[in-house]
């Protein structure tokens, strides 16, 4: 939307939510949810696969819009788009609110996280990067989510022992 339409970053990532929140009214409104799971018609899953279109390139068009039009550095931008993943999971562990929109609220958002700690991973020092490389910078990430699976299945695993006492 950027280069190529030239929006920019704040018209265009405004066209990707609208088509995002069209898609996602359509879905709805043929099949009355917005449940990813299970997913076992096929025009239900075009739908979703739309969903993921417009919300992968919201998310990119985001992180970009927050390194480059706020300016924000890419880890700040990185703690921003966190702390609302977080702000997410805390409102689906001690809320009511609606599990289907939280979800869709996070996936979006795991998107620019993903750019901008991308981008402070591996951008010069000059221009607020830790300059590490392609390679380094995917091995800190890999690390990163093996650390964060290992403690998710912990908890799981534990959980599962405590059903069974």
């Amino acid at each position: 939307m950027d280069r190529s339409l030239g929006l920019g970053y704040t018209y265009g990532s405004l066209v990707l939510v609208i088509c995002l929140i069209v898609t996602l009214l359509l879905w709805h409104r043929k099949y009355k949810n917005l449940k990813v799971y299970p997913i076992i018609d096929r025009n239900k899953e075009l739908f979703f696969w739309i969903a993921v279109l417009f919300s992968n390139s919201l998310g990119t068009a985001f992180g970009d819009y927050l390194s480059d039009e706020i300016g924000l550095s890419y880890l700040v931008g990185a703690l921003v788009t966190a702390s609302i993943i977080a702000f997410v999971m805390l409102l689906h562990y001690f809320t009511k609110v609606n599990q289907i929109l939280l979800f869709w609220i996070a996936f979006v958002f795991t998107r620019p996280f993903g750019a901008t700690f991308g981008d402070f991973l591996t951008r010069p020092l000059v221009k607020g990067g830790l300059d590490l490389g392609t390679l380094p910078a995917s091995l800190v990430s890999l690390i990163l989510i093996s650390v964060l699976i290992y403690i998710s299945h912990r908890k799981h695993q534990q959980k599962a022992i405590e059903e069974l006492l």
